[in-house]
């Protein structure tokens, strides 16, 4: 567990409620129109239908990467999409779920879930799948990005009708390196409803899960993404063989 929080309380799971509102990913700017193709927004109803967003990133034409902490009892899937008013968006559902066996909701250890869609997605200009990091790749790589529909603050109740992006830059931190996590830190990063998402670097690979985030007592942000190259033998398993 970090040692940046005693309190579990404390940590911020980053899915959002039914709201959206023109606006920005925290501390971000406006993505380039579809610049982003493996982007998708997950809208999830719980056993109450109560109806939340998070993030996800197209791995193929039949799974979709995203947070385990995402679990809901139906998904609907949107590709393709730049804003929520897209008219070139189109909308799959899910045949099944697979979140991490370990995924610990405490302190979010694991934090990974699989998507089996229900149908092949059409991969076109808009719609395409990202490659993922491994072991080969950099353990620690210096230029990353976040994207998503998130909530604009921290303080905000509403999500963002245009898809959104910050730089982020990681940090050698050895705690989150025991917690097979990639940390950023700062008042810049993914916001209320972008869990799920894909953190992107330099090699435009995806090397984490959007996760969690702290506030630290320095009024800035611990930022938490689940590292994909340690869950690398996990994701081949259920590609492969799923």
């Amino acid at each position: 567990m970090f040692t940046y929080f005693n309190l579990t309380v404390l940590v911020l799971v980053l899915t959002s409620p039914d709201q959206v509102y023109a606006g920005k990913i925290i501390g971000g700017h406006k993505a380039v129109p579809h610049s982003r193709p493996y982007m998708v927004l997950l809208e999830i109803k719980d056993d109450n239908n109560q109806k939340k967003y998070c993030a996800g990133f197209l791995l193929s034409e039949d799974f979709v990467m995203t947070a385990a902490h995402c679990q809901a009892k139906s998904y609907q899937v949107f590709l393709g999409m730049d804003s929520f008013y897209d008219k070139e968006k189109y909308v799959l559902t899910v045949k099944q779920a697979f979140p991490h066996a370990d995924y610990c909701k405490h302190s979010y250890k694991n934090d990974i879930m699989l998507l089996k869609l229900s149908s092949k997605a059409n991969i076109t200009n808009h719609v395409k799948p990202i490659a993922l990091a491994d072991h080969f790749d950099a353990p620690l790589p210096k230029s990353c990005s976040v994207a998503g529909w998130g909530k604009t603050s921290n303080e905000s109740k509403w999500m963002s009708l245009q898809l959104m992006e910050v730089n982020v830059k990681l940090i050698d931190d050895e705690e989150c390196a025991e917690e097979d996590m990639f940390c950023s830190e700062g008042n810049m990063g993914p916001g209320g409803g972008d869990s799920g998402g894909p953190l992107v670097c330099d090699d435009e690979k995806a090397y984490g899960v959007v996760s969690a985030s702290v506030p630290l007592s320095s009024g800035f942000t611990l930022y938490m993404y689940t590292k994909i190259p340690d869950n690398q033998e996990w994701i081949n398993y259920f590609m492969k063989y799923i």
